[in-house]
């Protein structure tokens, strides 16, 4: 079971927990500035038998002006499990669909988020150590940890971290990885699918690492790491808890986007990993072009 984070929710078979198990790509559209009030909406817009899609919107609005802004959306997975055995996975009841076609839809993205979990899972790699005295704007002189102790204020009331909590400690770590490459003011872009893998609780020891995989002339593909061990339980291994890329942008002091350092690749793991990078780069370009064709 894949679990990031835990609410009570009731399915009207038993009580249960909601694990978050996997956040699809994340696009921040607009800045929400300091004084502005946020509106958070949320949706149920697709149920399998054991998952199901949440798609969530986030509107900005100026108070004096009373302008909205649509400033960030994303659907997120939930698998509900059981509050007497978390391991075990409930039944999810069925939504009625305004048409065929939407459950369609639907189903077509339960069935491609499950097959790139999957795919996420098998390319799991181990975090290399940066080595010692790496040059400038390179993969290991930005690379980047932070470790933290997980305690009751990051977990649920069942002890579980929060997938917030970890999102925002990946986040730190992707910003410091950016900052070190460009030594600019830097923000972040867009956030491809984050995939919990495992569940942390409390006591754990989290290890978060952030390394650069790819840079084009105007943006930073950061890997991003969660490792978990527990502090008490000597004898268990560190294990894999989340996974995700972030992309970050350059800015200048008035917040214009500035190029960024070309990365210096060493080795053909680097260089495996860059050319991933650039066709997700590519990919994700091509979208939002067809995106704002059909908008046209």
């Amino acid at each position: 079971m894949h679990c990031g984070h835990a609410t009570l929710q009731y399915t009207g078979r038993g009580r249960c927990m909601a694990a978050l198990v996997r956040v699809e790509k994340t696009e921040f559209l607009f800045p929400v500035f300091i004084g502005e009030v946020a509106h958070v909406t949320a949706e149920i817009t697709y149920t399998s038998t054991h998952s199901l899609e949440v798609q969530v919107q986030v509107m900005s609005e100026n108070i004096l002006t009373g302008v909205k802004k649509l400033a960030n959306k994303a659907a997120l997975w939930y698998v509900p499990c059981s509050l007497k055995n978390v391991d075990k996975i409930m039944d999810v009841p069925p939504i009625k669909y305004a048409s065929v076609e939407q459950e369609e839809l639907g189903r077509k993205r339960y069935g491609a988020q499950k097959m790139e979990r999957q795919e996420t899972k098998a390319r799991i790699e181990d975090v290399v150590p940066p080595p010692p005295n790496p040059g400038q704007h390179t993969v290991g002189f930005s690379q980047s940890s932070l470790i933290h102790l997980v305690g009751p204020s990051d977990c649920t009331i069942h002890n579980y971290v929060h997938g917030g909590v970890t999102m925002k400690l990946m986040d730190e770590v992707a910003g410091i990885v950016a900052a070190r490459h460009c030594s600019t003011n830097i923000v972040t872009a867009s956030v491809d699918a984050i995939n919990f893998h495992r569940k942390i609780i409390k006591g754990c020891v989290v290890t978060v690492t952030g390394r650069l995989t790819f840079a084009s002339n105007k943006s930073m593909e950061i890997e991003v790491f969660v490792d978990a061990s527990s502090l008490m339980e000597a004898g268990k291994e560190k294990y894999r808890a989340v996974s995700a890329f972030f992309t970050y942008i350059s800015l200048d002091k008035a917040n214009k986007a500035l190029p960024v350092p070309p990365l210096k690749i060493d080795g053909e793991e680097e260089k495996r990993r860059f050319e991933e990078g650039n066709a997700r780069y590519l990919q994700s370009k091509a979208k939002r072009l067809a995106e704002k064709e059909r908008q046209e």
